[in-house]
């Protein structure tokens, strides 16, 4: 499956539009992580925007998140990759993350809810003021952005990347979309 139809496909199952928004900003970390690690950047890319293309069908069950949103996937001939990574970035689900795509994906998930709370907080609302340091600084309080999985985030260990270096490539891959997200 093509990014263009991909999108498509996310947008006639998603209502929410920060959820859209929070897809894109997932792809874009995932794309960024993608051309970092030299892995394939369209797969990657497919699994930031799709992870959550089940949430509206699932909000009142998140067990089943993931578990949906990979039937989904597969009834649309995605690659099968992709398909593993979504099914296991929700803990819930018990799916061990084996592969690197697997394990950004998790990371990726949080870290783009994190990295938005700094921009909205800021007088203009933009990700233009925030810096790799002040979502650092944000991310050591924890009444800050509370529903950003701090534990989550730090698995950015398990695909070989510091706190530090993972936020600054996260932050830097939301800020080259920051028109999309209205940020």
């Amino acid at each position: 499956m093509d990014r263009e139809r991909a999108y498509v496909e996310l947008k006639a199952r998603l209502v929410t539009k920060n959820l859209i928004k929070h897809s894109l900003a997932v792809e874009a970390i995932m794309r960024k992580l993608a051309v970092y690690f030299q892995e394939d950047i369209e797969l990657w890319g497919l699994a930031g925007l799709l992870h959550d293309i089940d949430y509206d069908k699932v909000s009142s069950e998140p067990e089943k998140h993931g578990i949906i949103g990979a039937e989904i996937l597969d009834g649309l001939n995605v690659d099968h990759t992709v398909i593993y990574a979504v099914k296991s970035h929700n803990p819930q689900t018990g799916i061990v993350r084996r592969r690197r795509i697997d394990k950004a994906l998790f990371c990726s998930d949080p870290l783009s809810g994190l990295i938005t709370a700094c921009a909205l907080i800021l007088p203009d609302k933009k990700l233009e003021g925030v810096t790799t340091e002040f979502v650092l600084k944000k991310f050591n309080e924890n009444s800050f952005a509370k529903g950003a999985n701090r534990e989550q985030i730090m698995m950015c260990k398990e695909i070989g990347l510091s706190l530090e270096k993972f936020i600054d490539l996260g932050l830097e891959a939301m800020k080259e979309i920051h028109e999309k997200l209205e940020l």
